[in-house]
């Protein structure tokens, strides 16, 4: 018999067998049924998400878009500012608002460029010339561009300096590129120049740093991010590539939250590091700029050509320096690195809304995106808040009108300072550890709505994966009625399940790259981040969703789903690790593979919950902040299995000191008690 219909007839029975007593002990008429009692056991509506889903207007998304992006909105700018009155207004209205909306502000460590003085990018020449200059700010394409408030091109974190040197050309600035550099020649004094890509904005610089590299100039290849095209008569405003001018910023960090209050809520009586103690920033002057300028730099370049895989889309051959070629534009000549940035605590506001479950008040579905942008953002991140205030809109009115209510408790949050590090919602998850860790259930992420091809791109933890499929299963593409969003996502991509029995959509995994990464990294919580090319079905999946986690009466999370996963980790594990860690009497174990199994048996609500908390470990990685989850957090190894086991088997191996080799043993014993917890969660919970 299906393990589902099992639990769901022991439910079910256990059920119906609390309320026949609870009746029978208040002398309850036999002939009917209390409404509470119908409450209690009342499961998800489908009628009610098919209504949801037809009342989703895309023209109410755009007109949300249109308001959103407007202006630019970078964090705790004025036009910041105005995106909080703006989702606040509508989650307090009284006819289409929730129960309750609020601003909760934290006083944050931000970094910002001084628009009197640029930072830049020049070649000075012997004689003291300066025969080039990057552009200071992007082309002029559309009007919107020549808005006083778009912030000039910059590296979020980066030190304030100026530094001059020789270029080198150093492919994506990853430890191992920098490696194969240094056998050319020595680094020290020079200037590198790196693309997107390969390692963390950070680790890029950082990298640079341990070599000698004294300054860090980064743009995006059009190889990376283009498919190639470099014409500017090919790229925006002519198509969506971006143009020769434009400027990738970021934050420069490696960590995630304030950077000088980790693990506490930045606010006015919390203590703060001294800034000489960050860690995970530039310890070197860094800058971006677009790809039509690097074109002119690399294209000068002298020395070797770099190999094949290093070569990107610009219109030449990428030769690695050092220094410009004697029979080019820029011989003899430098380059120097000039960076005006400043650091100041800001106040940033997050804006929390709030739907009161009926029956489980006190079990949280948190839905959330972030609100400001490096710019107008109108992708990054207004399309997913565009798609929020719909769905907030069209529940909201249910409530008001008092025609629904969830079962559960619907947090929505809409975030501030995302792009400076997920500050806003690694804030909040610190301000609310104890109740959020203890009563959370799952975490949808909705950022960049419209994204990807013409089809679904959903990540997650395996046990949202079920209830992603469900709801994907009932959303009709735009392009065909006929064709469900499931249907036309596994046209595309999909992988073979065990046990789903065949083909199903593929999943993507998380990392930290948007708001779920402090809930799933420092919470374990379940998390899912979804987009697709077009916002109104993105609005009535993750709609969709977001009912059946409110609402149903089991929570529609699979536990069993994770069993693919650390078999899959287990034996990529076993492959590549094996045979070194016999050599070393360390064995993987097959109680380690084994000890999952349980984990094909669903309990119900809390134990599903719970599951994800089970991988957390807050001591395993003590020199990665916030990342405590054994599954998922990063990993600077190659191969795809348990990070910590793979990253210490790497530094053992290349070591071989007996304490390195020591902590791959450490990192199993991590993995094999996360993984018995884990079963241990889904027992039955009297028992040890």
């Amino acid at each position: 018999m299906n393990v589902w219909k099992i639990v769901g007839c022991v439910f079910g029975g256990s059920l119906i067998l609390a309320i026949g007593l609870l009746i029978g002990h208040f002398g309850i008429s036999k002939t009917s049924t209390p409404s509470w009692a119908q409450d209690l056991s009342k499961n998800v509506d489908e009628a009610f998400i098919r209504e949801f889903m037809n009342e989703v207007n895309r023209d109410n998304i755009r007109e949300n878009l249109r308001k959103l992006s407007q202006y630019p909105h970078m964090a705790t700018t004025k036009g910041d500012e105005d995106t909080v009155q703006m989702v606040l207004g509508q989650w307090n209205d009284p006819h289409i608002g929730l129960d309750e909306a609020k601003e909760e502000r934290y006083d944050v460590y931000l970094s910002f460029p001084r628009a009197e003085n640029p930072n830049n990018v020049q070649v000075v020449s012997p004689n003291g010339g300066r025969p080039f200059q990057s552009q200071l700010t992007e082309t002029d394409i559309t009007d919107d561009q020549r808005d006083p408030n778009v912030v000039k091109p910059y590296a979020a974190y980066s030190p304030s300096g100026n530094v001059q040197g020789k270029l080198v050309y150093a492919n994506q600035g990853k430890m191992s590129d920098f490696e194969t550099l240094s056998h050319f020649m020595n680094l020290t004094g020079t200037i590198a120049i790196v693309r997107y890509g390969g390692a963390g904005r950070s680790a890029k610089a950082i990298n640079a740093a341990k070599f000698g590299v004294v300054g860090l100039i980064v743009y995006t290849d059009p190889k990376d991010i283009n498919d190639g095209i470099t014409d500017e008569s090919k790229t925006y405003p002519n198509s969506w590539y971006m143009p020769p001018s434009g400027v990738e910023r970021g934050s420069y960090t490696e960590s995630f939250g304030d950077l000088l209050t980790p693990y506490y809520p930045a606010k006015n009586f919390t203590y703060r590091i001294d800034e000489n103690n960050i860690q995970g920033r530039p310890p070197i002057p860094t800058q971006p700029i677009g790809f039509g300028d690097a074109e002119k730099l690399i294209c000068q370049l002298d020395g070797l050509a770099a190999n094949s895989s290093w070569q990107g889309a610009l219109n030449c051959t990428y030769n690695i320096g050092p220094g410009f070629r004697t029979n080019g534009n820029f011989s003899g000549s430098d380059v120097h690195v000039n960076v005006y940035n400043y650091e100041e605590i800001r106040s940033s506001a997050n804006v929390m809304g709030i739907i009161r479950g009926s029956v489980e008040p006190d079990r949280y579905i948190l839905y959330g995106n972030h609100r400001d942008s490096w710019v107008h953002g109108a992708i990054d991140p207004s399309s997913g808040t565009a798609v929020m205030l719909e769905i907030t809109k069209i529940l909201g009115t249910k409530v008001k009108e008092g025609k629904w209510r969830p079962r559960r408790t619907i947090i929505f949050g809409s975030w501030g300072a995302e792009e400076f590090g997920l500050i806003g919602s690694t804030e909040f998850a610190e301000d609310y550890y104890s109740k959020l860790r203890d009563r959370t259930a799952a975490y949808i992420n909705v950022d960049i709505s419209v994204f990807a091809n013409a089809t679904l791109r959903a990540q997650g933890t395996p046990p949202v994966q079920n209830v992603i499929f469900t709801a994907a299963k009932q959303v009709e593409t735009p392009v065909s009625p006929s064709l469900s969003v499931y249907d036309n996502w596994i046209r595309y991509f999909n992988r073979t399940s065990s046990i789903y029995g065949g083909l199903v959509p593929q999943l993507g995994t998380l990392g930290a790259g948007s708001d779920y990464a402090p809930f799933l990294q420092y919470l374990g919580i379940s998390c899912m981040d979804i987009a697709y090319t077009y916002d109104r079905a993105v609005a009535r999946t993750a709609g969709n969703v977001l009912l059946r986690l409110a609402d149903s009466l089991i929570l529609p999370l699979g536990p069993r789903d994770y069993v693919e996963t650390l078999e899959n980790y287990y034996d990529t594990a076993e492959k590549a690790f094996s045979n070194r860690l016999s050599e070393k009497s360390i064995s993987l174990g097959k109680e380690s593979k084994m000890i999952s199994m349980p984990l094909r048996v669903r309990m119900i609500n809390d134990q599903l919950m719970l599951v994800e908390r089970a991988f957390i470990n807050h001591f395993a990685f003590p020199d990665k902040l916030y990342y405590s989850h054994v599954i998922w957090a990063s990993r600077s190894s190659g191969v795809i299995t348990f990070p910590g086991i793979a990253d210490a088997y790497a530094k053992a191996v290349s070591t071989e000191l007996k304490a390195d080799w020591d902590q791959v043993h450490h990192h199993i014993t991590v993995v094999a008690t996360a993984v018995d917890n884990a079963a241990s969660t889904l027992q039955t919970a009297a028992s040890i």
